[in-house]
Protein backbone atom coordinates (compact mmCIF):
# COMPACT_ATOMS: atom_id res chain seq x y z
CA UNK A 1 0.00 0.00 0.00
CA UNK A 2 0.97 3.61 -0.90
CA UNK A 3 2.29 5.68 2.14
CA UNK A 4 0.83 8.56 2.90
CA UNK A 5 1.57 11.74 5.56
CA UNK A 6 -1.15 9.97 7.61
CA UNK A 7 1.12 7.52 8.35
CA UNK A 8 3.54 9.44 9.71
CA UNK A 9 4.13 9.92 13.82
CA UNK A 10 1.52 12.69 14.78
CA UNK A 11 4.18 14.54 16.21
CA UNK A 12 5.61 15.54 13.02
CA UNK A 13 3.65 18.27 10.84
CA UNK A 14 3.96 18.86 7.28
CA UNK A 15 5.73 21.55 7.56
CA UNK A 16 8.46 19.66 9.61
CA UNK A 17 8.60 16.60 7.55
CA UNK A 18 9.46 19.07 4.63
CA UNK A 19 12.36 20.71 6.82
CA UNK A 20 13.33 16.92 7.57
CA UNK A 21 14.31 16.51 3.62
CA UNK A 22 16.66 19.72 3.70
CA UNK A 23 18.98 18.26 5.88
CA UNK A 24 19.70 14.57 4.53
CA UNK A 25 20.00 16.41 0.96
CA UNK A 26 22.30 18.53 1.63
CA UNK A 27 24.24 15.44 4.21
CA UNK A 28 23.90 13.02 0.48
CA UNK A 29 24.95 16.12 -2.07
CA UNK A 30 27.50 18.44 -0.57
CA UNK A 31 30.02 15.55 -0.33
CA UNK A 32 29.45 14.56 -3.94
CA UNK A 33 29.53 18.15 -4.89
CA UNK A 34 32.82 18.51 -3.35
CA UNK A 35 34.06 15.10 -4.94
CA UNK A 36 33.41 16.98 -8.63
CA UNK A 37 35.29 20.01 -7.26
CA UNK A 38 38.26 17.75 -6.30
CA UNK A 39 37.82 15.87 -10.00
CA UNK A 40 38.79 19.13 -11.79
CA UNK A 41 41.84 20.04 -9.44
CA UNK A 42 43.52 16.90 -10.63
CA UNK A 43 42.32 17.74 -14.15
CA UNK A 44 43.41 21.27 -13.42
CA UNK A 45 47.03 19.82 -11.63
CA UNK A 46 47.37 18.01 -14.79
CA UNK A 47 46.84 21.00 -17.56
CA UNK A 48 49.20 23.24 -15.02
CA UNK A 49 52.27 20.83 -14.71
CA UNK A 50 52.08 19.74 -18.60
CA UNK A 51 51.74 23.81 -19.91
CA UNK A 52 55.35 23.72 -18.02
CA UNK A 53 56.38 21.44 -20.72
CA UNK A 54 55.38 23.74 -23.63
CA UNK A 55 52.93 24.27 -25.86
CA UNK A 56 53.04 21.37 -28.34
CA UNK A 57 53.21 19.00 -24.92
CA UNK A 58 49.89 20.96 -23.48
CA UNK A 59 48.10 21.17 -27.06
CA UNK A 60 48.81 17.46 -27.67
CA UNK A 61 47.57 16.81 -24.66
CA UNK A 62 44.55 18.72 -24.59
CA UNK A 63 43.96 16.73 -27.87
CA UNK A 64 43.44 13.51 -26.20
CA UNK A 65 42.59 14.37 -23.04
CA UNK A 66 39.00 15.91 -24.47
CA UNK A 67 39.12 12.27 -26.83
CA UNK A 68 39.19 10.25 -23.44
CA UNK A 69 36.43 12.53 -21.47
CA UNK A 70 34.12 12.48 -24.91
CA UNK A 71 34.06 8.37 -23.96
CA UNK A 72 34.41 8.36 -20.08
CA UNK A 73 31.63 10.94 -19.72
CA UNK A 74 29.42 8.20 -22.35
CA UNK A 75 30.89 5.57 -19.95
CA UNK A 76 29.65 7.41 -16.97
CA UNK A 77 26.44 8.31 -18.28
CA UNK A 78 25.40 4.39 -18.66
CA UNK A 79 27.05 3.11 -15.25
CA UNK A 80 24.95 5.96 -13.65
CA UNK A 81 21.94 3.93 -13.93
CA UNK A 82 23.12 1.95 -10.81
CA UNK A 83 21.87 4.47 -8.44
CA UNK A 84 17.94 4.53 -9.21
CA UNK A 85 17.91 0.34 -9.76
CA UNK A 86 19.69 0.00 -6.64
CA UNK A 87 18.28 2.75 -4.27
CA UNK A 88 14.84 1.32 -5.40
CA UNK A 89 16.02 -1.90 -4.25
CA UNK A 90 16.73 -0.72 -1.04
CA UNK A 91 13.86 0.81 -0.63
CA UNK A 92 12.16 -2.01 -1.33
CA UNK A 93 14.95 -3.90 1.07
CA UNK A 94 15.90 -6.53 -1.72
CA UNK A 95 19.49 -6.67 -0.71
CA UNK A 96 20.11 -8.88 -3.49
CA UNK A 97 18.70 -6.73 -6.13
CA UNK A 98 20.86 -3.80 -4.89
CA UNK A 99 24.36 -6.29 -4.98
CA UNK A 100 23.73 -7.60 -8.78
CA UNK A 101 22.54 -4.06 -9.68
CA UNK A 102 25.90 -2.88 -8.74
CA UNK A 103 28.00 -6.49 -9.71
CA UNK A 104 26.30 -5.94 -13.41
CA UNK A 105 27.66 -2.58 -12.78
CA UNK A 106 31.13 -3.63 -12.89
CA UNK A 107 30.14 -6.07 -15.58
CA UNK A 108 29.25 -2.88 -17.65
CA UNK A 109 31.74 -1.01 -16.64
CA UNK A 110 34.64 -3.91 -18.22
CA UNK A 111 32.37 -4.61 -21.48
CA UNK A 112 32.69 -1.29 -22.69
CA UNK A 113 36.06 -0.44 -22.04
CA UNK A 114 37.15 -3.33 -24.74
CA UNK A 115 36.17 -1.58 -27.29
CA UNK A 116 36.88 2.01 -26.11
CA UNK A 117 40.45 0.52 -25.45
CA UNK A 118 40.57 -0.22 -28.83
CA UNK A 119 39.31 3.27 -30.57
CA UNK A 120 41.88 5.24 -27.78
CA UNK A 121 45.11 3.04 -29.29
CA UNK A 122 44.22 4.31 -32.72
CA UNK A 123 43.71 8.55 -31.96
CA UNK A 124 46.78 9.33 -33.64
CA UNK A 125 45.73 8.11 -37.00
CA UNK A 126 41.88 9.84 -35.67
CA UNK A 127 43.48 13.15 -35.03
CA UNK A 128 45.73 12.76 -38.55
CA UNK A 129 42.09 11.93 -40.06
CA UNK A 130 40.44 15.47 -38.70
CA UNK A 131 43.42 17.74 -39.94
CA UNK A 132 45.92 17.66 -36.44
CA UNK A 133 49.47 18.14 -37.35
CA UNK A 134 51.44 14.68 -37.37
CA UNK A 135 53.70 16.08 -34.52
CA UNK A 136 50.66 17.05 -32.12
CA UNK A 137 49.22 13.58 -33.14
CA UNK A 138 52.20 11.56 -32.40
CA UNK A 139 52.59 13.38 -29.29
CA UNK A 140 48.86 12.80 -28.43
CA UNK A 141 49.21 9.13 -29.22
CA UNK A 142 52.23 8.40 -27.20
CA UNK A 143 50.22 10.25 -24.15
CA UNK A 144 46.67 8.31 -25.02
CA UNK A 145 48.48 4.75 -25.23
CA UNK A 146 48.92 5.02 -21.02
CA UNK A 147 46.05 7.30 -20.00
CA UNK A 148 43.74 5.11 -21.94
CA UNK A 149 43.96 2.28 -18.93
CA UNK A 150 42.93 4.73 -17.11
CA UNK A 151 39.07 4.37 -18.22
CA UNK A 152 38.51 1.09 -16.33
CA UNK A 153 39.16 2.56 -13.01
CA UNK A 154 37.47 5.42 -13.61
CA UNK A 155 34.36 4.02 -14.51
CA UNK A 156 34.73 1.25 -11.70
CA UNK A 157 34.66 4.55 -9.44
CA UNK A 158 31.04 5.43 -10.60
CA UNK A 159 29.93 2.08 -10.15
CA UNK A 160 31.36 1.63 -6.09
CA UNK A 161 30.18 5.14 -5.51
CA UNK A 162 26.74 4.73 -6.93
CA UNK A 163 26.48 1.54 -4.26
CA UNK A 164 28.23 4.35 -1.54
CA UNK A 165 25.71 7.19 -2.59
CA UNK A 166 22.63 4.67 -2.32
CA UNK A 167 24.16 3.75 1.20
CA UNK A 168 24.16 7.71 1.96
CA UNK A 169 28.14 7.16 2.20
CA UNK A 170 28.96 10.27 0.17
CA UNK A 171 31.60 11.87 2.31
CA UNK A 172 34.14 8.70 2.00
CA UNK A 173 33.69 9.46 -1.90
CA UNK A 174 35.21 12.47 -1.39
CA UNK A 175 37.64 12.06 0.73
CA UNK A 176 38.63 9.20 -1.78
CA UNK A 177 38.40 11.91 -4.39
CA UNK A 178 40.74 13.77 -2.76
CA UNK A 179 43.49 10.84 -1.86
CA UNK A 180 43.27 10.53 -5.36
CA UNK A 181 44.21 14.15 -6.56
CA UNK A 182 47.04 13.85 -3.71
CA UNK A 183 48.54 10.96 -5.59
CA UNK A 184 47.82 12.48 -8.98
CA UNK A 185 49.83 15.55 -7.98
CA UNK A 186 52.58 13.95 -6.39
CA UNK A 187 53.25 11.69 -9.56
CA UNK A 188 52.68 14.17 -11.73
CA UNK A 189 55.60 16.33 -10.70
CA UNK A 190 57.61 13.39 -9.94
CA UNK A 191 56.93 11.57 -13.42
CA UNK A 192 56.45 14.56 -15.72
CA UNK A 193 59.47 16.06 -14.83
CA UNK A 194 62.20 13.75 -13.55
CA UNK A 195 62.21 14.55 -9.30
CA UNK A 196 63.84 13.27 -7.22
CA UNK A 197 65.53 10.58 -9.48
CA UNK A 198 62.62 9.18 -10.85
CA UNK A 199 62.60 8.92 -14.71
CA UNK A 200 61.79 12.34 -17.05
CA UNK A 201 58.91 10.63 -18.46
CA UNK A 202 57.08 13.93 -19.20
CA UNK A 203 53.56 13.27 -21.08
CA UNK A 204 53.99 9.30 -20.52
CA UNK A 205 54.54 10.57 -16.91
CA UNK A 206 51.49 12.34 -16.81
CA UNK A 207 49.52 9.39 -18.15
CA UNK A 208 51.16 6.92 -15.31
CA UNK A 209 50.04 9.22 -12.32
CA UNK A 210 46.26 9.35 -14.18
CA UNK A 211 46.01 5.68 -13.78
CA UNK A 212 47.31 5.54 -10.32
CA UNK A 213 45.26 8.02 -9.57
CA UNK A 214 42.19 6.62 -10.52
CA UNK A 215 43.35 2.95 -9.39
CA UNK A 216 43.67 4.73 -5.90
CA UNK A 217 40.60 6.23 -5.61
CA UNK A 218 38.85 3.25 -6.90
CA UNK A 219 41.15 0.72 -4.66
CA UNK A 220 39.77 3.30 -1.26
CA UNK A 221 36.15 3.29 -2.48
CA UNK A 222 36.02 -0.72 -2.80
CA UNK A 223 38.06 -1.37 0.60
CA UNK A 224 35.42 0.98 2.28
CA UNK A 225 32.39 -0.58 0.75
CA UNK A 226 33.69 -4.71 1.63
CA UNK A 227 35.11 -4.47 4.66
CA UNK A 228 32.66 -1.35 6.62
CA UNK A 229 30.77 -2.70 9.29
CA UNK A 230 27.30 -1.95 7.81
CA UNK A 231 28.20 -2.46 4.10
CA UNK A 232 30.28 -5.55 4.12
CA UNK A 233 26.76 -7.74 4.40
CA UNK A 234 25.70 -6.52 0.94
CA UNK A 235 29.25 -8.63 -0.63
CA UNK A 236 28.71 -6.31 -3.61
CA UNK A 237 31.72 -8.16 -5.47
CA UNK A 238 30.60 -11.60 -4.21
CA UNK A 239 30.56 -14.01 -6.98
CA UNK A 240 31.17 -11.61 -9.44
CA UNK A 241 31.90 -13.83 -12.18
CA UNK A 242 28.41 -14.32 -12.30
CA UNK A 243 26.15 -12.68 -14.84
CA UNK A 244 22.44 -11.78 -14.56
CA UNK A 245 21.46 -10.43 -17.63
CA UNK A 246 18.32 -9.13 -16.82
CA UNK A 247 19.86 -6.90 -14.88
CA UNK A 248 23.07 -6.17 -17.39
CA UNK A 249 20.32 -5.06 -20.19
CA UNK A 250 17.94 -2.75 -17.31
CA UNK A 251 21.21 -0.98 -16.72
CA UNK A 252 22.10 -0.50 -20.39
CA UNK A 253 18.45 0.45 -21.22
CA UNK A 254 18.26 3.13 -18.70
CA UNK A 255 21.90 4.42 -18.73
CA UNK A 256 22.12 4.74 -22.63
CA UNK A 257 19.32 7.95 -22.51
CA UNK A 258 21.67 9.29 -19.77
CA UNK A 259 24.51 8.71 -21.59
CA UNK A 260 23.35 10.48 -25.42
CA UNK A 261 21.63 13.12 -22.32
CA UNK A 262 25.25 14.05 -21.16
CA UNK A 263 26.29 13.98 -24.35
CA UNK A 264 24.33 16.60 -26.31
CA UNK A 265 25.06 18.88 -23.37
CA UNK A 266 28.57 18.82 -23.54
CA UNK A 267 28.10 19.08 -27.39
CA UNK A 268 25.71 22.40 -26.54
CA UNK A 269 29.02 24.02 -24.66
CA UNK A 270 31.38 23.09 -27.42
CA UNK A 271 29.31 24.30 -30.27
CA UNK A 272 29.18 27.72 -27.79
CA UNK A 273 32.65 27.91 -27.71
CA UNK A 274 32.47 27.29 -31.62
CA UNK A 275 30.28 30.34 -32.02
CA UNK A 276 32.30 32.51 -29.86
CA UNK A 277 35.73 31.41 -31.62
CA UNK A 278 33.87 33.23 -34.94
CA UNK A 279 33.90 36.38 -33.29
CA UNK A 280 37.48 36.60 -32.16
CA UNK A 281 40.43 35.15 -29.94
CA UNK A 282 39.90 38.05 -27.10
CA UNK A 283 36.05 36.69 -26.84
CA UNK A 284 36.95 33.53 -27.19
CA UNK A 285 39.13 33.80 -24.27
CA UNK A 286 36.48 36.02 -21.69
CA UNK A 287 34.33 32.97 -22.82
CA UNK A 288 36.40 30.52 -22.08
CA UNK A 289 37.04 32.11 -18.47
CA UNK A 290 33.56 32.63 -17.37
CA UNK A 291 32.82 29.30 -18.13
CA UNK A 292 35.35 28.02 -16.31
CA UNK A 293 33.98 29.83 -13.38
CA UNK A 294 30.25 28.92 -13.90
CA UNK A 295 31.76 25.19 -14.11
CA UNK A 296 32.79 25.39 -10.47
CA UNK A 297 29.79 26.64 -9.21
CA UNK A 298 27.75 24.19 -11.10
CA UNK A 299 29.66 21.38 -8.91
CA UNK A 300 26.54 21.92 -6.10
CA UNK A 301 23.75 21.35 -8.33
CA UNK A 302 25.84 18.16 -9.73
CA UNK A 303 26.12 16.92 -6.47
CA UNK A 304 22.73 17.60 -5.26
CA UNK A 305 21.05 16.21 -8.16
CA UNK A 306 22.40 12.65 -7.87
CA UNK A 307 21.34 12.70 -3.67
CA UNK A 308 17.92 14.11 -5.40
CA UNK A 309 17.81 10.47 -7.61
CA UNK A 310 18.88 8.86 -5.07
CA UNK A 311 16.50 9.88 -2.50
CA UNK A 312 13.96 10.01 -5.50
CA UNK A 313 14.74 6.60 -6.36
CA UNK A 314 14.72 5.64 -2.64
CA UNK A 315 10.80 6.90 -1.67
CA UNK A 316 9.62 5.23 -5.10
CA UNK A 317 11.02 1.54 -4.12
CA UNK A 318 8.98 2.10 -0.43
CA UNK A 319 5.86 3.19 -2.57
CA UNK A 320 6.12 6.40 -0.71
CA UNK A 321 4.64 8.66 -3.29
CA UNK A 322 4.69 12.02 -1.04
CA UNK A 323 8.22 11.36 -0.15
CA UNK A 324 9.02 11.01 -3.65
CA UNK A 325 7.57 14.40 -4.08
CA UNK A 326 9.56 16.17 -1.18
CA UNK A 327 13.15 14.70 -2.01
CA UNK A 328 12.74 15.94 -5.86
CA UNK A 329 11.04 19.67 -4.69
CA UNK A 330 13.41 19.86 -1.71
CA UNK A 331 16.44 19.26 -3.69
CA UNK A 332 14.95 21.94 -6.32
CA UNK A 333 14.63 24.38 -3.41
CA UNK A 334 18.04 23.65 -2.38
CA UNK A 335 19.72 24.03 -5.90
CA UNK A 336 17.60 27.47 -6.28
CA UNK A 337 19.01 29.03 -2.87
CA UNK A 338 22.54 27.99 -3.72
CA UNK A 339 22.40 29.09 -7.56
CA UNK A 340 20.78 32.27 -6.84
CA UNK A 341 23.06 32.97 -4.30
CA UNK A 342 25.98 31.97 -6.94
CA UNK A 343 24.34 34.42 -9.42
CA UNK A 344 24.39 37.45 -6.85
CA UNK A 345 27.92 36.62 -6.34
CA UNK A 346 28.70 37.03 -10.11
CA UNK A 347 26.54 40.34 -10.53
CA UNK A 348 28.45 42.03 -7.72
CA UNK A 349 31.95 40.72 -8.08
CA UNK A 350 32.17 39.83 -12.05
CA UNK A 351 35.08 41.84 -12.23
CA UNK A 352 37.34 40.42 -9.25
CA UNK A 353 36.17 36.56 -10.29
CA UNK A 354 37.22 37.35 -14.05
CA UNK A 355 40.58 39.04 -12.57
CA UNK A 356 41.51 36.00 -11.11
CA UNK A 357 42.20 34.47 -14.18
CA UNK A 358 43.97 37.12 -16.17
CA UNK A 359 47.53 38.59 -16.07
CA UNK A 360 47.14 42.44 -15.19
CA UNK A 361 50.07 43.05 -16.99
CA UNK A 362 48.91 41.53 -20.26
CA UNK A 363 48.22 44.43 -22.54
CA UNK A 364 44.97 42.46 -23.53
CA UNK A 365 43.88 41.64 -20.34
CA UNK A 366 41.73 44.25 -20.18
CA UNK A 367 39.63 43.76 -23.46
CA UNK A 368 39.35 39.81 -21.96
CA UNK A 369 38.15 41.07 -18.91
CA UNK A 370 35.51 42.79 -20.40
CA UNK A 371 34.11 40.12 -22.44
CA UNK A 372 34.54 37.72 -19.31
CA UNK A 373 32.27 39.96 -17.14
CA UNK A 374 29.69 40.54 -20.21
CA UNK A 375 29.23 36.76 -19.91
CA UNK A 376 29.28 36.21 -16.22
CA UNK A 377 26.91 38.49 -16.12
CA UNK A 378 24.68 37.01 -18.39
CA UNK A 379 25.77 33.83 -16.14
CA UNK A 380 24.02 35.23 -13.36
CA UNK A 381 20.52 34.55 -14.50
CA UNK A 382 22.26 30.55 -16.53
CA UNK A 383 22.66 29.81 -12.92
CA UNK A 384 19.47 29.38 -12.41
CA UNK A 385 18.37 27.65 -15.02
CA UNK A 386 21.16 25.17 -15.21
CA UNK A 387 20.72 24.16 -11.39
CA UNK A 388 16.97 23.89 -12.50
CA UNK A 389 17.53 21.53 -15.39
CA UNK A 390 19.57 19.18 -13.90
CA UNK A 391 17.82 18.45 -10.35
CA UNK A 392 14.64 18.19 -13.12
CA UNK A 393 15.94 15.44 -14.99
CA UNK A 394 17.60 13.44 -12.06
CA UNK A 395 13.87 13.55 -10.37
CA UNK A 396 12.92 11.81 -13.16
CA UNK A 397 15.86 9.53 -13.44
CA UNK A 398 14.92 8.16 -9.93
CA UNK A 399 11.94 7.19 -11.23
CA UNK A 400 13.72 5.05 -14.20
CA UNK A 401 12.05 7.74 -16.57
CA UNK A 402 15.26 8.68 -18.33
CA UNK A 403 13.94 8.17 -22.52
CA UNK A 404 11.88 11.17 -22.08
CA UNK A 405 14.36 13.46 -20.53
CA UNK A 406 16.50 12.64 -23.46
CA UNK A 407 14.08 14.22 -26.12
CA UNK A 408 13.92 16.90 -23.92
CA UNK A 409 17.73 17.66 -23.62
CA UNK A 410 17.67 16.98 -27.35
CA UNK A 411 15.10 19.67 -28.03
CA UNK A 412 16.29 22.26 -25.19
CA UNK A 413 19.61 22.32 -26.13
CA UNK A 414 20.09 22.16 -29.67
CA UNK A 415 16.69 23.36 -31.41
CA UNK A 416 15.74 26.02 -28.66
CA UNK A 417 19.64 26.71 -27.30
CA UNK A 418 21.31 26.91 -30.70
CA UNK A 419 18.81 28.73 -32.36
CA UNK A 420 18.38 31.42 -29.90
CA UNK A 421 22.45 31.87 -29.65
CA UNK A 422 22.61 31.81 -33.36
CA UNK A 423 19.32 34.50 -33.62
CA UNK A 424 20.42 36.71 -30.68
CA UNK A 425 24.53 35.94 -30.89
CA UNK A 426 24.38 37.11 -34.62
CA UNK A 427 21.49 38.18 -36.35
CA UNK A 428 20.46 40.41 -33.52
CA UNK A 429 23.94 41.75 -33.33
CA UNK A 430 24.10 40.66 -28.99
CA UNK A 431 27.45 38.97 -30.00
CA UNK A 432 28.66 36.30 -27.15
CA UNK A 433 26.24 38.06 -24.74
CA UNK A 434 23.74 36.45 -27.13
CA UNK A 435 25.42 33.32 -27.83
CA UNK A 436 25.74 32.38 -23.92
CA UNK A 437 21.96 34.03 -23.46
CA UNK A 438 20.68 31.11 -26.28
CA UNK A 439 22.50 28.50 -23.60
CA UNK A 440 20.49 30.62 -20.95
CA UNK A 441 17.31 29.88 -23.03
CA UNK A 442 17.59 26.35 -23.58
CA UNK A 443 18.47 25.29 -20.69
CA UNK A 444 15.84 27.41 -18.91
CA UNK A 445 13.89 24.99 -21.48
CA UNK A 446 14.79 21.88 -20.27
CA UNK A 447 14.22 22.89 -16.66
CA UNK A 448 10.73 23.70 -17.40
CA UNK A 449 9.78 20.40 -19.16
CA UNK A 450 11.39 18.46 -16.74
CA UNK A 451 10.20 19.89 -13.65
CA UNK A 452 6.99 19.92 -14.93
CA UNK A 453 7.26 15.93 -16.22
CA UNK A 454 8.13 15.47 -12.44
CA UNK A 455 5.12 17.26 -11.08
CA UNK A 456 2.54 15.77 -13.27
CA UNK A 457 4.49 11.99 -11.94
CA UNK A 458 1.68 10.42 -10.74
CA UNK A 459 -0.80 11.55 -13.70
CA UNK A 460 1.55 9.79 -16.02
CA UNK A 461 2.18 7.06 -14.21
CA UNK A 462 6.00 6.96 -13.62
CA UNK A 463 5.25 5.98 -9.52
CA UNK A 464 3.13 3.08 -8.43
CA UNK A 465 2.66 1.70 -5.28
CA UNK A 466 5.32 -0.61 -3.87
Amino acid sequence: MTQTASNTPDSQSGTSLWRSDILPTLALGLPLAGAQIAQMAINTTDVLMIGRLGAEELAASVLAFNFYMLLWFFGMGIIQAVIPLAARARGQRKARDLRRAVRMGFWVSVLFCVPVWGVLYFIETILLAVGQEPRLAALAGHYMHVLQWAMLPALLIMAVRGFLTVMERTQVVLWATIAGAVVNAVLDYLLIFGEFGFPRLELVGAGIASVFSASTTFLFLLAYAVWHPKLKRYYIVGRIWRSDWPVFFQILRLGVPIALTLTAEGALFTASSVMIGWLGTLPLAGHGIALQIASITFMVPVGLSVAAMTRVSLAAGRGDHEAVGRAGWTALGVTVVCMGSFGVLFWTMPEFLVGLYLDASDPQSAEVLAYGVSFLLVAALFQLADGGQIIGVNNLRGLGDTAIPLLYALFGYWVVGISLSLGLGFAAGWGGVGVWSGLAGGLACVAFLANRRFARREELGLVTAA
